[in-house]
């Protein structure tokens, strides 16, 4: 027996050896795993933090983008408010509209105004010396001049004026090269075409542009102007005032918006490259996030759990074979024992050997059978912590299989909708595909047909081209013989009518200038000239004198100046628009002694009514005040400034029996307290509220004041209900029903209600 238990306790030392080297080297692998994890965390939280810079740098781009893309919005709208004035040619005369529309005038001569460009900051300052000639259109010679002149004539556009620049060299001298002390010359400023620097130089050549007035005293003769508009100096005049919003509008409207278009292509330029690095930046962040690892992190961890499982089988294994161990030494232990006992009283027994020895016999098989027993309980023990162990791993992959297949079904089943939904679009589009063949088909054929025809009807139609072009070119020839004569038949008419033209407008012009005459003389003198005619002078008066009196009287005329055919109508309007303004003037003056009217009402209500709820909130605080403290305690509130209700403070004074404190802060801390609850239900009272909620109002109060302050919440708890959120067992005392929060279970709230209400009916 000794003997087979010393075997098993070596087999069982041996097999726990095995069971701790395996377990060691469990537990390496399992330090490695951590390790791995470890990095593997450390690099998710690196990619994590790049994620997190590229992003704030994708919010700065973004940002910049919105910037950028403002910038360019803006430059689109001013290009396209530009462009609609150029097209509408805002400002301009009727005349000049006409002909920058009309096609018959094809010379397409520009505008002065779109043939110089200046700098923004001296555009209005030109403008104002170029306002004249900003509406003349440039011209190279006479004869484009008088074309548009003559379209205008036969349209009834007006007129319009022209620059002729055949003109200029013939007529223009050298431009000084003086300079004006404190101002610049004006072409410094200007940007125009070499085909048109003469005519700049003819408008801008004496002309100087000056910071300040100090270039007004020694101009030399020059136009000076002041750089922002307000004044215009010339030889013998001066001009100036307020500059208009809408002035320095004109000049190089076409240029800005060449320049327009430049910057608007430059804009787009920035705002592409910034969504190119926006991508470029998005890309990065996908990149980022494809990199977490997140996968190699989870299977890390399940293999970590793996070996912690694997662990954790050994140390029960060594536990198990451990506590065999211990029972095999003791029960080996107590066999020694029992083996010195029985060699110690073995002359004891000797006589009682013979009966002694069936029972040993029967003990020796009863031993065998236990052990027999113990053997087929420990391996049954250990067969089923096996099991157990290889049941927690199976659990553990069975979780984790049953998760990754959660997974995968998800993906599947939205990658075969997909795929549906791509099989549907797909067959759809096969039949649409399928019927544009078979369409395409009969229309081929009925071309191949088409073209055959065509190509059998071509020779037919070439021989029929060759005759026509014969008869043609003999048509042509003929014609231009007779065309040839007509030309010159023209000619003649033409000269015989201009002949005839000038001596009509000859007669027209003596017909014009003797009805004119006559009706002078009608108006003038009243005298009828067809009456006079072949009669002798009567008169006495000599003719020098009626001539000196007809020179007179003719002076008085000139110098009453044109007669305003439309006075009246001037007249009428101003009247009419006189009137409008006085009357408007009037309803203004009425409304505003109607608005002071109002608000000195407005005021003197609000001032009585505030004085109306100032009184009775200073009747209810000096009440509640004495129901919170005694009634030798004296309260009051008080105006600052009652002459002034609308800006007024108000003090507020509280003066417990035996204090006469300067200031609530001399107060103590309860007594404060009590002092805002009594101001709070004084103002209360005014319009009570069904719900009033008051949270840790007691917390300064001691017992007595709690009391004071308890009776006073059950007085007036008849006309509203009161929620106090409180610490102080007298106030939960005094309560109807209180509802406690408590928390049985970490992080899952409940409350608990109980209704003293009840508990009074029960009693």
């Amino acid at each position: 027996m000794i003997g087979q238990i010393e075997e098993e306790r070596r087999h069982r030392e041996e097999q726990r050896n095995h069971l701790d080297q395996e377990r060691i080297v469990k537990e390496k692998e399992l330090e490695i795993k951590k390790v791995d994890l470890e990095q593997l965390q450390h690099h998710q939280e690196n990619t994590k933090e790049q994620i997190l810079q590229t992003q704030s740098v994708l919010d700065e781009l973004r940002n910049n983008l919105a910037v950028e893309t403002r910038k360019l919005d803006a430059k689109k709208n001013e290009h396209d408010l530009l462009k609609s004035m150029i097209d509408s040619m805002e400002g301009y005369p009727d005349s000049v509209k006409f002909l920058h529309k009309n096609l018959n005038w094809s010379h397409n001569s520009p505008i002065l105004s779109d043939v110089l460009y200046v700098k923004e900051e001296y555009r209005t300052a030109l403008e104002n010396v170029l306002e004249p000639y900003l509406s003349y259109y440039v011209v190279n010679d006479l004869q484009e001049g008088l074309q548009a002149v003559h379209l205008l004539d036969e349209n009834k556009k007006g007129k319009a004026n022209f620059f002729l620049l055949n003109k200029f060299p013939e007529q223009q001298t050298e431009v000084s090269n003086h300079q004006l002390q404190g101002a610049i010359p004006a072409l410094s400023v200007v940007e125009v075409d070499a085909k048109y620097k003469k005519l700049a130089e003819h408008l801008l050549s004496n002309v100087f542009i000056a910071d300040n007035e100090d270039a007004l005293q020694n101009s030399n003769g020059f136009v000076v102007i002041e750089k922002n508009g307000k004044y215009v100096k010339g030889k013998y005049s001066l001009t100036g005032g307020s500059v208009g919003l809408i002035e320095g509008k004109k000049i190089g409207r076409v240029k800005n918006l060449e320049k327009l278009q430049d910057e608007i292509a430059t804009q787009d330029v920035v705002v592409d490259a910034l969504r190119s690095e926006i991508q470029i930046r998005h890309n990065e962040v996908i990149a980022f996030n494809e990199d977490l690892r997140e996968t190699a992190i989870r299977d890390t961890e399940k293999g970590i759990q793996q070996l912690t499982n694997e662990v954790f089988s050994l140390h029960n294994k060594l536990e198990n074979i451990h506590s065999s161990q211990t029972t095999s030494e003791h029960r080996l232990e107590e066999l020694n024992l029992q083996t010195q006992q029985v060699l110690s009283s073995v002359e004891v027994v000797r006589n009682e050997l013979g009966l002694f020895n069936e029972q040993l016999q029967m003990t020796a098989s009863s031993l065998a059978e236990a052990d027999e027993t113990f053997k087929v309980a420990e391996t049954n023990y250990n067969d089923a912590s096996r099991q157990y162990n290889e049941f927690n791993l199976n659990v553990t992959r069975q979780q984790s299989k049953i998760s990754g297949l959660k997974q995968e079904l998800e993906f599947k089943s939205n990658q075969l909708n997909d795929l549906q939904l791509q099989i549907e679009t797909n067959t759809a589009q096969f039949g649409e595909t399928v019927n544009n063949i078979e369409e395409s088909s009969v229309s081929l054929k009925d071309i191949e047909a088409a073209l055959l025809n065509l190509l059998h009807s071509k020779e037919e139609e070439e021989k029929n081209l060759n005759e026509a072009d014969q008869a043609y070119y003999n048509f042509r020839n003929q014609l231009a013989e007779k065309e040839s004569s007509i030309r010159h038949k023209t000619k003649d008419r033409e000269q015989v009518e201009h002949m005839l033209a000038a001596i009509k407008d000859k007669l027209n012009e003596l017909k014009l200038q003797l009805a004119g005459m006559k009706e002078r003389l009608n108006v003038e003198f009243r005298i009828d000239l067809e009456s006079i005619l072949g009669e002798d002078r009567t008169g006495e008066v000599p003719v020098e004198e009626l001539q000196e009196k007809a020179d007179r009287m003719k002076k008085r005329l000139e110098n009453l100046g044109e007669v305003n055919p439309t006075a009246i109508e001037a007249f009428t309007e101003m009247k009419k628009r006189y009137d409008f303004i006085v009357e408007q003037k009037t309803d203004l003056v009425n409304a505003k002694d109607s608005l002071l009217k109002t608000i000195e009402e407005v005021e003197l209500t609000a001032n009585q009514k505030f004085l109306d709820t100032f009184h009775l909130v200073r009747e209810n605080f000096q009440k509640v005040f004495k129901t919170l403290f005694t009634e030798d305690d004296q309260c009051d509130l008080v105006l600052e400034n009652p002459e002034n209700i609308a800006e007024t403070g108000i003090d507020v004074i509280a003066k417990p029996k035996g204090k006469r404190p300067s200031s609530l802060t001399q107060l103590s801390g309860g007594e404060r307290t009590l002092t805002a609850t009594a101001l709070l239900f004084a103002i209360y009272l005014i319009k009570p509220a069904p719900f009033c909620i008051l949270d840790e109002v007691d917390a300064p109060l001691d017992d007595a004041n709690v009391s004071k302050f308890t009776n006073m919440i059950r007085q007036f708890s008849d006309n509203s209900q009161f929620i106090i959120v409180t610490h102080n067992k007298m106030t939960m005392s005094t309560v109807d029903v209180i509802y406690g929060v408590t928390m049985q279970e970490p992080g899952v709230s409940k409350l608990v209600p109980v209704d003293f209400r009840n508990l009074e009916k029960q009693n």
